[in-house]
């Protein structure tokens, strides 16, 4: 059972920095998957998390960024809403939600993203099986 934290997905702040925007002042597209990725972090690889072990081996395998909305330094920081979209034996998929700070999570997203993670295998340059409490902790983030 999700706790009401967890109904919505995994929830994080993450501060647009100055270099983040472009000459049309709102974050530049390479920028954005970068902040993807900072928001990824405090999820997923803290310690103590059953995934902090991704922190030594995951690639990217697919990256989806829609734009639905400008984001500018001063939406900062950004809300950024995530969860589990799918989950098998080597690889899963996160779905975002990104807004400007403060706004309601039953406002539009101005970012919608996905990124496909696989579990990789530094040593042997292969991918590997996620563990069955990678899965587990995964799957509880599912959203229905």
């Amino acid at each position: 059972m999700k706790d009401a934290a967890e109904q919505f997905g995994f929830r994080t702040e993450v501060v647009v920095r100055w270099s983040d925007m472009d000459a049309f002042q709102h974050v530049n597209h390479a920028r954005m998957v970068t902040l993807l990725e900072e928001a990824r972090i405090p999820w997923l690889f803290a310690d103590g998390r059953p995934t902090v072990n991704l922190r030594d081996g995951a690639v990217i395998a697919d990256l989806h960024v829609r734009y639905r909305g400008q984001l500018r330094h001063e939406d900062s920081p950004l809300d950024v809403v995530m969860w589990t979209e799918q989950v098998r034996a080597v690889d899963f998929t996160i779905g975002y939600e990104v807004r400007p700070g403060g706004a309601p999570v039953d406002t539009p997203p101005s970012i919608v993203a996905s990124t496909q993670i696989a579990a990789f295998d530094i040593d042997t340059q292969r991918l590997r099986r996620l563990t069955a409490a990678e899965r587990e902790f995964l799957q509880r983030w599912r959203r229905d």
